[in-house]
């Protein structure tokens, strides 16, 4: 079975994303990594644009037409916007050509439930996929993050995506503690958006919010300080308008979000078993997804937590990694997801 398995060029690894979603192709890598946006026509029901072409339409688009996330805190929140991207996305990487029904894996959060993780099957099969498995997120971003989940010893990955923000304790290829808070990228943009509608009587729009944080946004203080400009349209006038913000003001934005996750790995911290917990002092915590590239990040949570903090090369990339390395090894998959199938059982 993993010599049929390695057979297929076809093959995708998919890290289904609220925020964005890579795909990666057995021999190839990453060759997908788009926004997970879909723009559809209300009147005619029409898909007029997915990815970065649907994101460029946030907050521009006319009456008729609506940039929809199909997912949300890392579950499908719609299930026909959802298979229409994934149909998108599973062309694109076999560069628009027709395709044998590839063979798909595909990383979920190992907190979703049993209807969202059928609805999530459903969607690839629908796209055409003609087997599907599922692996939870946290162990393929530690696989990505080239972390050994086979040999004895414990490592928590903290993955601070779009949606969510998912913590995982994995020992002997299996999660032995996991957490999932909705508070992650989404929120910190939402944070920013508020905070400069309260402070400045500026409405921003979630491009905005969202590039402002990757520019400027920062979890402690930083060495220097940084400045922007962010134009919006003033509550007060009505009319556009330009400030100037500083890092300062948005990591005030961000306090609460930021306070949320380190929280969450404190406590999971705290109910992890002494022996599992011991490897820690050794071996860290791992920080991945998009949020692990907030500045000041690493250094807050090792601070707050007395844990070392690494980051993996690409975080943003790590599940996808780790779900594209299982395609060339069947048995790890098979092995992930044995552990996975006692774990929804419990």
């Amino acid at each position: 079975m993993s010599t049929l398995f390695s057979l297929f060029s076809n093959d995708l690894a998919i890290d289904l994303g609220t925020a964005n979603t890579l795909v990666y192709a057995k021999g190839r890598g990453v060759v997908v990594s788009e926004p997970s946006i879909v723009a559809i026509n209300k009147v005619t029901n029409q898909v007029e644009a997915i990815g970065h072409e649907a994101k460029e339409m946030l907050g521009r688009t006319p009456p008729n037409i609506a940039a929809i996330r199909p997912l949300k805190d890392g579950a499908i929140a719609n299930f026909d916007v959802a298979e229409k991207m994934l149909q998108h996305f599973i062309r694109q990487a076999h560069n628009g050509k027709s395709w044998i029904g590839p063979r798909v894996v595909i990383g979920v959060p190992s907190e979703i439930t049993q209807v969202e993780r059928r609805a999530v099957e459903d969607s690839a099969y629908r796209a055409r996929a003609s087997e599907v498995y599922l692996v939870e997120s946290e162990v393929a971003a530690a696989i990505g993050a080239d972390i050994p989940i086979t040999e004895p010893g414990s490592n928590m990955v903290v993955d601070v995506g779009g949606g969510t923000t998912d913590i995982a304790v994995i020992s002997l290829d299996g999660i032995v503690y996991s957490n999932s808070l909705h508070v992650a990228g989404n929120a910190m943009d939402n944070a920013v958006i508020d905070y400069i509608k309260q402070k400045h009587n500026l409405l921003i729009g979630e491009r905005t919010a969202e590039s402002v944080k990757i520019e400027i946004g920062s979890a402690c203080k930083l060495n220097e300080r940084l400045h922007r400009d962010v134009r919006g349209r003033d509550l007060v006038a009505g009319v556009p308008k330009t400030i100037r913000i500083s890092d300062k003001e948005i990591r005030e934005a961000l306090t609460d979000s930021v306070a949320a996750i380190v929280k969450a790995v404190k406590v999971a911290l705290e109910e992890t078993p002494a022996e599992v917990s011991a490897d820690f002092v050794e071996r860290g915590i791992v920080l991945t997804g998009g949020g692990a590239l907030l500045k000041g990040f690493d250094k807050l949570l090792a601070t707050e937590t007395g844990m070392p903090v690494t980051i993996p090369e690409d975080p943003l990339a790590s599940v996808v990694l780790g779900t594209g390395k299982m395609l060339s090894d069947f048995n790890l998959l098979r092995r992930v997801q044995w552990q996975n199938s006692l774990s929804q059982a419990a």
